[in-house]
């Protein structure tokens, strides 16, 4: 599959892949992004609201390991014990990873090297508040080990791949999470809200970063 690595307009990098005619992250800004839905409307709204020791957090498409290296770096600033689980059946290759400027940005290289050089199906220590363990498989067939408290659902566009935004993918999401956890989303597409909603999460629209209008997150209430 050819990938292409363009820049953004915050001068953040994202990859493009012309073959699913979909971007790896918003072409207004990559690192603007992944912290306006992910961090902001995912990570810290947990945390202020319902934190507990030992923060599980699962993500579908680590990609470029941008959403990883950014809840890293908050695992660190804020002193909160952070197990991270990604799924990615198709990983970067070394030499796309070393072309990224993500480290630039946010001045952790060697952070944001150990993301990657993960590659295991088992928890690997990355830093003192962080572990990372990656699972490279599609989603569909993904077996959760654990319940989390936290999910990033960051799988590509329903367009590029409507498999992975159906009611049966959210009715698994919400089984996968503890009883008030979260999802958060980029897509805020009336077909996914409702299969959310059906799936029985509560569902909040919430303003989106540059470019786009709204996201989504949802809530499995407890």
């Amino acid at each position: 599959m050819e990938r292409k690595i363009i820049s953004t307009e915050d001068g953040s990098h994202t990859i493009a892949v012309p073959q699913l005619r979909a971007m790896y992250h918003s072409v207004h800004g990559a690192i603007q992004e992944s912290k306006h839905v992910f961090i902001d409307a995912g990570l810290n709204f947990i945390r202020n609201n319902s934190c507990p020791q030992g923060l599980k957090i699962f993500e579908m498409g680590l990609g470029t390991g941008l959403n990883a290296f950014l809840t890293a770096i908050e695992a660190a600033k804020h002193k909160t014990t952070i197990q991270y689980t990604s799924i990615e059946p198709f990983p970067l290759s070394v030499e796309e990873v070393s072309l990224l400027n993500y480290p630039q940005y946010l001045q952790n290289q060697e952070l944001f090297l150990k993301i990657h050089e993960v590659d295991s199906s088992e928890e690997i220590m990355i830093s003192q508040f962080f572990s990372l363990r990656k699972e490279n498989e599609d989603f569909v067939n993904y077996e959760p080990l654990e319940k989390v408290h936290l999910i990033y659902y960051d799988a590509f566009a329903p367009n590029s791949q409507p498999e992975l935004w159906t009611n049966e993918i959210f009715e698994k999401l919400f089984n996968m999470l503890h009883p008030n956890g979260t999802l958060v989303t980029y897509c805020s597409k009336g077909a996914v809200r409702r299969a959310m909603a059906a799936a029985g999460f509560s569902v909040q629209k919430l303003q989106g970063p540059p470019g786009k209008r709204e996201i989504l997150r949802a809530i499995k209430s407890g």
